[in-house]
């Protein structure tokens, strides 16, 4: 599959969130959507990313944007990882991988020598009109929401 890039239209979705709630790309339809790709709930990376992301929630919102948050963690995982961080927005369980694969982020991955498939950290801005802006490639997971806001200026 070819790998997706800014001027393509963002591959609808379906899945439940942390709260069982079935969430769907096309609810946000009309928004500017942030969709981050993370490789697990509760580690320090992803950790630091959905706190940046929560800490500047409200800016981002002023700026027309909603969060969304989707890893290959179960539902149980996410609600955990919710609950002890105080995420105000959705985090999508993709147990099956069907989302990580449609927006080509389920990769190889090489820790140690050790070859593995995992997600590959990276964050899509979708326009309103289910266009991706820009795909952010290196996630700086502490500054992940300023990083966001400066590619908008």
């Amino acid at each position: 599959m070819e790998a997706l890039k800014e001027g393509d239209k963002a591959p609808d979705f379906t899945s439940k969130d942390q709260n069982g709630k079935t969430v769907s790309l096309a609810d946000f339809k009309g928004k500017n959507i942030i969709l981050y790709f993370y490789p697990k709930d509760d580690t320090p990376g992803c950790t630091a990313e959905a706190c940046s992301f929560r800490d500047n929630y409200q800016s981002l919102q002023g700026n027309g944007f909603e969060v969304i948050g989707i890893s290959t963690d179960s539902e149980k995982s996410h609600k955990k990882f919710e609950t002890k961080y105080s995420l105000p927005f959705p985090l999508i369980a993709d147990e099956d991988k069907s989302i990580n694969e449609a927006y080509g982020v389920w990769v190889e991955k090489n820790m140690y020598g050790r070859k593995y498939m995992g997600t590959a950290r990276k964050t899509f801005l979708i326009g309103p009109d289910g266009i991706i802006k820009k795909i952010i490639e290196k996630v700086d997971t502490q500054n992940a929401s300023k990083q966001v806001l400066d590619l908008m200026q």
